[in-house]
């Protein structure tokens, strides 16, 4: 018996091990700490040997873990320098918690900055509000190529301060983000390429029909909040499925690090089938990735379930059969969608029977749903009026004067008289912050860490 007892054992443990995600790139630093911490199962480093130009500051005691008690503070734009080993997607998070109104030295008030990464604006303008009790994790996901990357913090202006409690740098699994997704707009559905090159922000991460899932809980360590605050459907016309049998991941698939296994399905006994429908809130004027998960736990059979997909009110999949995608049941699958947000700012999903169904398994289900915002093409993620920074790394932003017909006047103007002298060089936009300082050199100091840090 005991033999017997340690063989299952060993299988839970090997098991376990081939299944959990061991990232090639995993920087984990604590910031403005000299010790190290334990924070969600997972151990990070102090930053002791951070750039010269920052500050060391400690919230009180009161902050929600130790994690948050400590923060990094920037009077002038500085960066981390971290390794990268595995070229392609990474997770970039950066941990803030409000700078406390009682510290004697700072103005809360005044922390207002904006945050790039090599070759990628993430944050313009950033805020942290002051006497929010929860901290707030911006997350990203960024395409590097082996060698180093740069993560900046550079105030706004010369009275304000950049900030950051803790930051991550982890290489994401190869097929997290796949490179064609289906565009859906007013004229159709077409296909997106380019996707794994664009910059994404998390905006939402919903588990559909079910709990919260905190990162000690995911294999990439994210949150999942539950859907109940999103779902505009009648209380009764749907209703959530458990599923307490074993997953099917199949090789080329969707992975353990894709979504959780819970759902929400059509309640068949309400009167009559109607869509069920999310509705978020986003910014308006930006391009979303939006990552529906299905997994068939409700039918008893292959070939039995079919619905239709619907993404801001138009049809995104007609008649999707699961196991025609899966060859299984209990098996997971996710589409990719690309959309734009509705001008009040809000953006739709939703799934409804199709009349492929039988009346006898008419039904529709949704597991789980990510929406994130898309850089343009030149890896900015801010807001799209921004203006490129100045060379001295402080932004100068302009404000859009909408629909002036001088402006516009104006634009016509400066065009034709560009035309005409045989200006041909591309418009653009927003280029990175700067990531050398004025002699061209960056500054690095040895570290005990993976990575380096550097300062302007």
């Amino acid at each position: 018996m005991k033999t017997h007892l340690l063989l299952l054992l060993l299988l839970l443990f090997f098991s376990s091990s081939i299944s959990a995600f061991h990232p090639l790139d995993n920087h984990l630093i604590n910031c403005g700490s000299t010790t190290q911490i334990r924070h969600d199962n997972r151990l990070f480093l102090p930053d002791s040997d951070a750039p010269r130009s920052s500050i060391k500051y400690s919230n009180p005691s009161s902050a929600p873990s130790d994690l948050y008690r400590t923060a990094r503070i920037f009077t002038r734009p500085s960066s981390y320098e971290l390794d990268i080993t595995a070229t392609g997607t990474h997770l970039v998070r950066l941990h803030f918690y409000p700078i406390s109104s009682s510290s004697p030295s700072l103005n809360p008030s005044a922390a207002k900055f904006h945050v790039s990464a090599t070759g990628y604006l993430l944050l313009t303008d950033f805020v942290v509000p002051i006497g929010v009790e929860t901290p707030i994790v911006k997350e990203f996901l960024i395409k590097l190529e082996k060698g180093r990357v740069l993560i900046t913090f550079t105030p706004v202006c010369g009275r304000s301060f950049a900030f950051v409690n803790a930051i991550e740098v982890i290489s994401a699994p190869g097929d997290l983000i796949a490179d064609v997704a289906k565009s859906v707009t007013p004229l159709g559905v077409s296909d997106f390429r380019g996707l794994s090159s664009r910059a994404l922000e998390l905006v939402h991460r919903v588990n559909v029909g079910g709990p919260k899932v905190t990162p000690f809980n995911d294999t990439l360590w994210r949150t999942w909040v539950p859907d109940l605050g999103f779902l505009k459907s009648a209380a009764s016309a749907s209703k959530p499925v458990y599923f307490s049998g074993r997953i099917q991941y199949r090789e080329g698939g969707a992975s353990r690090e894709i979504a959780p296994d819970t759902a929400r399905e059509l309640n068949r006994e309400a009167e009559g089938f109607k869509n069920l429908i999310w509705v978020f809130a986003v910014k308006p004027g930006h391009q979303y990735l939006v990552r529906m998960h299905f997994c068939d736990i409700v039918t008893p059979a292959l070939n039995q379930l079919f619905f239709n997909v619907y993404v801001n009110g138009y049809s995104a999949y007609e008649d999707l059969d699961i196991s025609e995608a899966t060859y299984r049941l209990a098996s997971p699958y996710y589409v990719d969608f690309v959309a734009s947000s509705d001008e009040a700012g809000t953006l739709s999903v939703s799934v409804g029977p199709s009349k492929r169904s039988s009346p006898s398994f008419m039904n529709a289900i949704l597991n789980g749903v990510e929406i994130m915002r898309m850089s343009d093409t030149m890896g900015c993620l801010g807001d799209p009026l921004v203006v490129r920074p100045s060379e001295r790394g402080y932004s100068i932003f302009l404000k859009a004067v909408m629909g002036g017909i001088a402006f516009a006047t104006l634009v016509v103007i400066v065009y034709v008289f560009a035309w005409r002298r045989g200006f041909t060089r591309d418009y653009v936009p927003w280029t990175p912050l700067p990531t050398e300082s004025s002699d061209g050199k960056a500054w690095l100091k040895s570290s005990a860490m993976p990575g380096k840090m550097g300062s302007f």
